[in-house]
């Protein structure tokens, strides 16, 4: 069995939160916010939120997605080492 026949697996914990983008519904894990900053000023903060490329795979910069009932706009899509899932860096709406 491959990793990608279980994937399942990962996103169906008690830790995994909703989530949908237009007419799609998946799970995935949201990772509290992270800084980023140039020198002494913090320019953003962005939630993380890992899930299924299957899914939400196709957002981009710009894009809405609602996690855990919060509205939250897509700052960057990244698939992470073979594609299978995605980290999402998102802010609150």
């Amino acid at each position: 069995m491959t990793l990608s026949d279980d994937l399942d697996v990962f996103f169906s914990d008690s830790s995994a939160v909703s989530a949908t983008a237009g007419s799609t519904t998946g799970k995935g894990h949201l990772d509290e916010p992270t800084n980023v900053a140039v020198g002494d000023q913090v320019l953003f903060v962005d939630y993380a939120f890992r899930c299924k490329t299957s899914d939400f795979g196709s957002l981009k910069s710009g894009d809405a997605i609602t996690i855990n009932s919060v509205a939250y706009t897509v700052r960057m899509a990244e698939k992470e080492d073979d594609g299978l899932t995605t980290v999402l860096s998102v802010q609150k709406t």
